[in-house]
């Protein structure tokens, strides 16, 4: 950490409401809902992010020492276990643990349960931001010695930030997931249009099918959002949860934070049969991105997943002119729809050498593994081949 004739102080938050929100804000911006004050503290208040979850506040911030106005910050969580965070490392924690190691806990600087690339490294503008994030870079890193645990991850960072851990001296990850990209498209048909034949052909049947079992669609966001489609999309989301993980991470208080704190930042997809909603999507709106966030139903209809999560968010981008829809984590299902591979990355800091030498030869190895597996799947792009149509 800065000494104390430093005009800076690195130091640790452990509630985010001890920040002011327009503090906070100012360093995170606005561009990326999830960094938002209000995304995060709903975390933490609605029982999401706690530490009797597993997930305790550790954030680091930087601070002008003299004034106390915030210059920097780091979301970040003291873990005792590796759900809930999409890049995974349960085989480290094993590995280590039965050489007679203690992985848990560890640090890992993210936003809890939420797969969505972003800034790490939260800067103020106006600050000597190079400086900065080089101060909170290497402030992660003695947060780590200090406490004595055994490792800091830093996931979804952007490649820039990712570019500056490897400077550093981190260990470097890439990961892939799937993103839409509008090219500038009017309408749905127009996205349609730069489809293969036989792609265009199976979206549509797709659609039809769902219409055909009776099922309407409908985006709602700002004052449209009531109380009782928060209840509905809960118990959607957590049938789901118990069908496919076993766990549902977030709580109903959670829905009703962000319903009250970003409602016109949310495009909540619902839908209904015979005029009972039975499934429903949840996206948060960016700058320029629409971010699919959780999938939930309570009766199964064919095809309505692909409607709900992607069909319907690549609508909604070409209405509000957002540059891309990112999907959420997994899925190459997802490259038929027109979302296409894109690296995701991560910076780890492992005390222990003797854990750090054999992770970094294994992360060498999956880099080159997930360089030629984005090249395969780019090669199975749904687009017409044309000159001005490229992937």
């Amino acid at each position: 950490m800065p000494d104390g004739d430093s005009p800076v102080i690195l130091k640790l938050v452990a509630d985010l409401t001890a920040i002011p929100a327009e503090e906070w804000d100012a360093c995170a911006g606005q561009d990326n809902p999830f960094l938002t004050h209000a995304f995060l503290t709903a975390l933490e208040e609605s029982g999401s992010a706690t530490g009797e979850a597993g997930w305790q506040p550790h954030h680091l911030i930087l601070e002008d020492e003299r004034t106390g106005r915030l210059l920097g910050a780091v979301p970040m969580y003291l873990k005792g276990h590796s759900f809930g965070e999409y890049v995974f490392d349960h085989g480290w924690a094993d590995a280590y643990e039965r050489a007679g190691g203690r992985y848990y806990p560890k640090l890992q600087a993210c936003v809890p349960f939420t797969p969505v690339p972003g800034p790490r490294l939260l800067v103020r503008p106006g600050v000597d931001s190079g400086h900065a994030a080089d101060l909170l870079v290497d402030g992660l890193r003695q947060v780590c010695d200090r406490m004595g645990v055994s490792s800091v991850h830093v996931t979804f960072a952007t490649e820039p930030e990712w570019a500056r851990f490897g400077e550093a001296g981190w260990l470097l990850r890439t990961g892939e997931q799937f993103h839409w990209e509008n090219r500038g498209y009017a309408t749905f048909d127009d996205f349609l249009d730069t489809l293969a034949s036989r792609k265009r052909k199976t979206i549509r049947r797709e659609r039809r099918a769902v219409e055909e079992a009776g099922v309407s669609l409908r985006i709602l966001t700002g004052d449209d959002l009531k109380p009782h489609h928060w209840d509905a999309f809960f118990d959607f989301y957590q049938n789901t949860s118990d069908r496919k993980w076993g766990f549902p991470y977030l709580t109903r208080a959670f829905f009703e934070l962000i319903g009250e704190r970003l409602a016109d930042r949310i495009a909540l997809v619902m839908a209904e049969q015979d005029g009972h909603p039975i499934a429903g999507a949840l996206n948060l709106i960016g700058g320029d991105a629409l971010y699919g966030r959780n999938w939930g139903c309570i009766v199964d209809v064919p095809f309505l997943h692909f409607e709900a999560c992607y069909h319907q968010a690549i609508e909604f981008a070409i209405e509000r002119g957002l540059k891309r829809v990112e999907a959420g984590a997994q899925g190459q299902h997802k490259i038929q729809r027109g979302y296409l591979p894109v690296r995701t990355y991560s910076a780890h800091w492992i005390r222990d050498p003797a854990l750090r030498g054999p992770v970094a030869q294994f992360l060498e190895r999956e880099r080159q593994q997930v360089d030629w597996e984005i090249e395969a799947l780019s090669a199975d792009s749904p687009y017409r081949r044309t000159e001005d149509n490229c992937p």
